[in-house]
């Protein structure tokens, strides 16, 4: 066949792209005359990075040739910045790209034609539907509890043979909560173990809760875990695309196989570098980030508003119905924010300006009379 006899609608794809949702990134605000616009669509942190970490991008300029592939210099900073091995790293494009790794080595299409199964809440983080069809697995979403909680004695319960992997987001993107030390230890002790865990902590720099799960306690004393992590959040790096799993070397010997050569650039690794040489600095922004996040919760709960609890850099309002009519309302004060059709709205915590417009429109918002 010629080009010129090329079918009209093109060649089809893969019959699992059709069946994923597309990924839906936040949207720019809009401008709105008088009004400076602010968006609170992404979970973005608003702050630049680190003036130290913006000169060693200047300095960069080592572009022609191919960055390591395996990171070593920023897998060897984690290493001593973690007290973890360094053997145990395996950089990825960001948490997102560490998780594709994750599944591609261990969830997939057998022999016998039929999927293995990836356990996940929902709704949770918008990217796991879409990794897990690509990799060729199948889905197995467990809603989350009434307050934005995975339910994990639902998640536990629904383990069969096919269960290849369970993925765990805490903080749950977008409702907010984190899970607790304890209980994710007894989930992790309940299924079996040759199913791998992924503990998923884009936000764990924002965690306040006394009792919150921290992945890498959990690694240490389970060959089954793996922990991600990114720079995209905290650090302020999310541009650039730099994040990394940890998980121990009976795992991490199968990871690099299908780990992403040269996903990580060498001005993503030297930025990443030099903003962990300079972590108290990266504290007292975060820090900064969790006081908004602390006002602006406050403010809605003083307003009437029932909000999860949040640990991640961002507040969820449970709207359904009313969400995308909440996110147009937002649009017209020059505010662009997240809304989950049929579900709610997440609303990252920014400039000090757009929390305090935010939450003058949800003191403003009245939801229509009659059913929703």
């Amino acid at each position: 066949m010629t080009s010129s006899e090329a079918p009209a609608d093109g060649i089809p794809p893969r019959p699992v792209v059709g069946r994923l949702p597309r990924y839906a990134a936040g949207k720019p605000p809009a401008a709105v005359e008088g009004l400076a616009s602010y968006k609170l669509s992404s979970n973005e942190n608003p702050l630049p990075p680190l003036p130290a970490v913006v000169e060693a991008i200047a300095r960069q300029q080592d572009f022609n040739r191919y960055p390591d592939p395996l990171s070593s210099r920023l897998r060897e900073a984690l290493a001593e910045f973690l007290d973890v091995p360094a053997e145990d790293i395996v950089t990825g494009a960001g948490s997102l790209g560490a998780l594709n790794q994750v599944l591609a080595t261990f969830a997939g299409q057998n022999d016998d034609g039929k999927p293995d199964e990836v356990i996940y809440a929902w709704r949770s983080f918008e990217a796991y539907p879409i990794s897990v069809g690509l990799a060729g697995a199948e889905s197995v979403r467990i809603p989350v509890t009434a307050d934005g909680r995975h339910d994990l004695a639902a998640m536990a319960a629904a383990v069969t043979a096919r269960t290849k992997v369970i993925l765990l987001c805490t903080p749950n993107n977008p409702t907010g909560p984190a899970l607790a030390a304890a209980e994710t230890e007894a989930f992790i002790r309940s299924v079996p173990s040759s199913v791998v865990v992924v503990i998923d902590e884009a936000y764990q720099e924002f965690v306040r809760a006394a009792d919150a799960v921290d992945g890498l306690a959990l690694y240490r004393k389970y060959p089954n875990v793996v922990v991600l992590r990114t720079f995209s959040k905290a650090h302020g790096l999310a541009g650039l695309r730099v994040g990394y799993s940890v998980s121990n070397p009976g795992l991490t010997q199968h990871l690099r196989v299908a780990a992403t050569p040269f996903a990580v650039s060498q001005i993503a690794e030297k930025a990443a570098i030099v903003s962990l040489q300079n972590f108290p600095q990266v504290v007292e922004r975060v820090q900064m980030l969790v006081d908004e996040r602390a006002r602006v919760a406050a403010g809605l709960r003083d307003l009437g508003w029932t909000v999860p609890d949040a640990q991640g850099n961002f507040v969820w309002l449970a709207l359904g119905a009313e969400s995308t009519r909440f996110a147009d309302l937002a649009a017209a004060r020059a505010l662009s924010v997240r809304a989950f059709p049929g579900d709610g709205v997440r609303v990252s915590i920014g400039e000090q300006e757009a929390n305090t417009r935010f939450l003058q429109l949800c003191a403003d918002y009245t939801k229509p009379s009659g059913p929703s």
